[in-house]
């Protein structure tokens, strides 16, 4: 039997995502193969090993029991291949085979937590130190993907910095560029975090400004009249792709509320869109996923235009929601890999790469 970590909590403006999908990975984790603990991050950045229900994890409850936890920390000493608990009489070691971070955003999904890892020598679920890196940072993704042809929504970058210097100069070019409305988004950020839809100068200025509070850098895009599609893609020198599915939100946009909080958006799994649709998206999907060096797994998002049928990349996650209404495990659960087994895979391809 192994021993698996699931880091869960974070330093992040999605701490609360990261506690509803770890619930339900621990949960689905198969318990004849795995022994699981549980080390949890406040928002304040403390670290825990967790002994407790791991249905409590939600809205920090587990946190509530004092003698449930102990202060724990990932070792970065290789030949340790573990977390270091603490208690009264000193410390001990736990000897940890592979780790899945469910950490969604800042100081986690973005290349820190698996830094550290790498350091550590343990094998972790997910994307390598730079994929993930590269993939958190909207702009750096779409350098990328223009350089490889992989077409993309019109899009304007810059620094908190270099706006400040000249806003009006920004915002002309934006609004020459790109038009309105556009969408403003920090480079570094998931779940929708810090995004708003701008609809002339001044609500750009605002919005602009409202992003800078989520991070230094900013990418403002055109806005596409079209569906929005995903795909999960699983794997790591031969991934393979999921089901299409589609989001439909009752919003001005898929927001933060319409992904975690309310239950108006739609989900559609498998999309309705013809097949040989369905496999473009699923090739584009690969070659973005191999192009931006991922593996384990990562949900790539797109654009369908609605004028010309065209597809456009809208964003990777390297470490997608597992929460009861994600889309990653029910994209994967369309061609048959159900939830346990996906859990599975996801260990033992970790495990994989660790030993190539």
């Amino acid at each position: 039997m192994k021993n698996v970590l699931v880091i869960f909590g974070g330093v992040s403006s999605e701490h609360d995502i990261s506690l509803l999908s770890a619930t339900s990975v621990i949960r689905n984790i198969p318990k004849d193969k795995y022994l699981v603990y549980m080390l949890g991050i406040t928002k304040e950045g403390q670290s825990y090993l967790y002994g407790g229900d791991y249905e409590n994890l939600a809205d920090d409850k587990w946190l509530s029991n004092s003698a449930l936890l102990k202060k724990a920390l990932i070792s970065s000493d290789r030949k340790d291949h573990g977390i270091l608990v603490f208690d009264d009489e000193g410390y001990s070691l736990v000897h940890i085979d592979v780790c899945f971070p469910v950490l969604h955003g800042k100081n986690g999904e973005d290349g820190t937590m698996q830094g550290l890892l790498t350091i550590s020598g343990i094998p972790y679920v997910g994307c390598n130190v730079m994929s993930s890196a590269v993939c958190m940072d909207k702009a750096m993704t779409n350098s990328i993907c223009d350089v490889v042809g992989i077409k993309q929504a019109k899009w304007k970058y810059t620094t908190k910095y270099v706006f400040y210097e000249n806003p009006d100069s920004f915002i002309e070019e934006c609004a020459d560029y790109l038009g309105f409305p556009c969408f403003v988004k920090p480079a570094n950020a998931g779940s929708s975090v810090g995004i708003n839809k701008s609809y002339d100068k001044k609500s750009l200025f605002e919005d602009l400004e409202y992003a800078f509070r989520f991070d230094e850098r900013v990418v403002v895009e055109e806005t596409v009249d079209g569906r929005e599609l995903e795909c999960a893609v699983l794997g790591n020198e031969e991934p393979i792709a999921g089901a299409i599915g589609e989001i439909v939100a009752l919003h001005d946009f898929y927001d933060y509320d319409a992904k975690y909080v309310d239950d108006s958006t739609k989900l559609f799994v498998p999309a309705d869109i013809p097949e040989e649709k369905a496999d473009e998206i699923q090739a584009v999907a690969i070659k973005a996923y191999k192009n931006l060096a991922c593996s384990g797994l990562a949900r790539i998002d797109f654009f369908l235009r609605n004028s010309d049928g065209e597809i456009l990349l809208n964003e990777p996650n390297t470490i997608p929601g597992f929460t009861n209404i994600s889309m990653y495990p029910m994209l994967m659960k369309e061609i048959g890999i159900e939830y346990t087994d996906l859990i599975d895979r996801l260990l033992m391809l970790a495990m994989e790469r660790q030993n190539d």
